[in-house]
């Protein structure tokens, strides 16, 4: 005992947590052997930081180490997110140039469905009456026009303190390319109001287009306050508890940040937790050398979806979120920033189902969330959800929930599923399996959406299944997708938490600066602004702690044809960097337009509208703890009930944990494969194999 105590000691631990709608989750990791010990606990609503932190502990105790022994801990959080959906934030002030005040109420002016008439995009953020106007303008080519006057600001700083604003987010035109402005305002305003968060649009985003600018700033205001107490909060409660080594947070562009540049800009972190599954699925491609994976995250909230492909994760400058139609783009608040490009479906295992006006089963996008939670946790919830389903169905064993420290009320489950069974004629199992159905069908109908956006037919992908729901549907899922293969790596439940533990530090920027891509481009110029770009971003890695001699740079481009509204984000060539090649950054630019229109416009000329940069370390190296096949072991299991559809009714099928499942040993379907976080459902036509590297491989016939 004393030996393995030792051990610990020398040993690099570090803490990956993630807080999500429903369950906290937790991974502690031991970078020397690759070992890791898991944790799941509810999410506490009130105070996330609350539930993080009891589980943190928890999670040391199960391990038997101390605070003090932890050398970095990596958070993700939907702190931003939530409080975009849900919109509660602070009371804020849009303050834009005269004539610009409706800019965010006014959006893009275009229906995202032509056929709809009575499709509305999503609401604004701010209402207009908490709009106000300053009399100043700068032209595009920097000349001042009408200069601001500080007896201006100071006149409109008295009325939002006399309406009690709690924030204030600043947008001038043009602002992107000469700041000048913003900055006067932002100095007085800090001054004037004492307590007050301002942003100013020149720091959350230095791109063109006064919208998508001005959403952002909004955003970025709008949860700052918020988020820096809780940055606070949880910062207090980790040195209170002994926590003494450093702690990051996870961006939505799958790099890690200071938690004070996550309080300063929240909209960096917008989607912070799903961003980390996709980040260790790219690991998980580069290590088995799969070309194109399908990151299936199903949680207790929503289920994401991700393309990685080259063992590099998507990532897309259009994203949007709080979509009025989840499928159709244009119809959310978007966010112009570095995202991991994810498509959300209002299915998890807490969404409500019912029966509509129709007389249809309808599923979401209303969850139960972590309170009361479903019918089945025994916290008072009543009403019918997925997780309740599944646990009638036998997809999940109720003895074995989070380990056994959760027991689920079957009969409480049944009873809530009662409410869709009567007025539909179904028996409780029926209901149950016709829940489980549409949940998969709405999912199958969004990823295949997501695919074919991609160019790519989903049958032909690897699905990469996880999340504490995503093991239980990921085979009736890759049955309507024509997947044949899905795995299940191991602490597939908590597998979010592994990714936080896999991503680097990192930092992105985006300069304004239209060029024609031309003989005559000025490369002098171009350099400069990515100088300035990269000594932005290298401040903030600098609150990482990372040496700036182990960054790396990566340069890139927003390109398109003359003429046309919208970009395409392309890899800047070495030979343009440094002889001003721009038919190389054409070449890149049009095998992207290809690839994503399937044709290009010969003799059309093309040009810059934004450069852009990401500065980013090594990511950390995660050993795989290798395991010696024993295929002809004993398979230790006990026999479960599933029902498996109005025809075949219920099966017996064995129920296998994990930990007793012997490498190289196959599995058929019907099964149940049971972790401590999740269970992995083998339907009755799939196979399962589990590899020496401690992945589960389910065939699907």
């Amino acid at each position: 005992m004393t030996e393995k105590a030792e051990v610990r000691h020398e040993s690099r631990w570090r803490v990956g947590f993630d807080i999500g709608g429903t369950f906290t989750d937790l991974v502690l990791l031991d970078d020397a052997t690759g070992g890791t010990y898991r944790h799941k606990t509810l999410t506490t609503p009130a105070d996330p930081s609350e539930g993080a932190y009891n589980g943190l502990v928890s999670l040391l105790e199960l391990a038997g180490l101390q605070a003090r022994d932890v050398t970095s801990l990596i958070h993700g959080t939907t702190l931003a997110i939530n409080s975009l959906l849900e919109r509660k934030g602070a009371r804020t002030a849009f303050v834009a140039t005269k004539g610009f005040r409706d800019v965010l109420v006014l959006g893009r002016e275009y229906r995202y469905d032509i056929y709809d008439l009575d499709g509305s995009p999503a609401p604004p953020l701010l209402p207009r009456s908490q709009a106000f106007e300053l009399e100043e303008r700068v032209s595009a080519a920097g000349e001042v026009v009408r200069p601001l006057r500080e007896e201006d600001i100071v006149q409109l700083a008295r009325r939002l303190r006399e309406e009690e604003y709690e924030a204030v987010a600043v947008l001038f035109l043009h602002s992107y390319a000469w700041p000048a402005h913003e900055q006067e305002a932002a100095r007085i305003l800090a001054r004037e109001l004492p307590g007050v968060s301002v942003s100013v649009s020149h720091h959350v985003s230095r791109e063109i287009r006064e919208y998508d600018r001005g959403v952002l700033t909004a955003m970025n205001a709008f949860i700052q306050p918020k988020a820096k107490r809780y940055m606070a909060r949880l910062d207090e409660k980790l040195r209170a508890g002994g926590f003494a080594g450093d702690w990051l947070v996870m961006g939505s562009h799958g790099g890690l940040m200071a938690p004070s540049v996550a309080g300063e800009f929240p909209t960096r972190i917008i989607e912070s937790g799903p961003a980390a599954g996709v980040v260790a699925t790219a690991d998980f491609a580069r290590k088995g050398g799969h070309k194109e994976v399908l990151a299936f995250d199903m949680g207790g909230t929503t289920a994401k979806a991700c393309l990685v492909r080259g063992g590099e994760p998507s990532i897309t400058t259009d994203y949007e979120v709080g979509r009025a139609d989840r499928l159709l783009k244009g119809s959310g608040l978007p966010v112009k920033l570095p995202v991991v490009d994810m498509i959300e479906i209002g299915a998890g295992g807490g969404s409500i189902a019912r029966v509509d006006a129709l007389g249809l089963l309808e599923i979401g996008p209303e969850s139960a969330s972590a309170d009361p939670g479903p019918a089945c946790y025994g916290k008072g919830g009543t009403e019918p959800t997925v997780t309740d389903a599944n646990v009638v169905l036998g997809l999940l064993d109720p003895g074995s929930f989070l380990g056994g420290r959760m027991t689920l009320d079957v009969e409480a489950a049944r009873t809530a599923l009662a409410k869709v069974a009567e007025p539909l004629g179904l028996t409780v199992e029926e209901a149950a399996w016709g829940i489980h159905e549409v949940a998969n069908n709405k999912m199958a109908e969004a990823l295949r959406t997501h695919a074919v956006e991609k160019g790519v037919n989903p049958a032909n992908l690897t699905m990469l299944a996880f999340g504490g729901a995503g093991p239980s549907h990921a085979y009736s899922l890759g049955k309507l997708l024509g997947v044949r293969e899905v795995f299940f790596p191991a602490g597939a439940g908590v597998y979010s938490a592994f990714g936080l533990l896999t991503a680097p530090p990192t930092s992105d920027f985006v300069r304004a600066d239209r060029r024609r891509l031309d003989e005559n481009i000025d490369l002098a110029a171009v350099q400069t602004v990515f100088e300035d770009g990269f000594a932005e971003a290298l401040t903030v890695l600098d609150a990482t702690g990372v040496d700036r001699a182990s960054v790396q740079r990566e340069y890139l481009a927003d390109v398109r044809y003359v003429g046309q509204g919208s970009e395409l984000t392309v890899r800047v060539p070495e030979s343009f960097l440094t002889d001003g090649d721009s038919a190389a950054l054409v070449g890149e630019f049009e095998v992207a337009h290809r690839r994503r229109f399937g044709r290009i416009l010969p003799g059309v000329p093309a040009e810059v509208v934004n450069w852009r940069g990401r500065a980013r370390t090594e990511a950390p190296t995660v050993a795989s703890p290798d395991q010696t096949a024993d295929a002809g072991a004993a398979l230790a299991h006990r026999t479960v009930s599933i029902y498996a559809g109005r025809e075949s009714g219920r099966r017996d099928a064995p129920l296998v944990h994990r930990a007793g499942f012997p490498v190289g040993r196959k599995i058929d379907g019907p099964a149940l494969i049971q972790e401590d976080e999740c269970a992995i459902y083998v339907g009755p036509d799939a196979t399962a194999i589990l590899d020496e590297h401690g992945n589960i491989l389910m065939e699907v016939n």
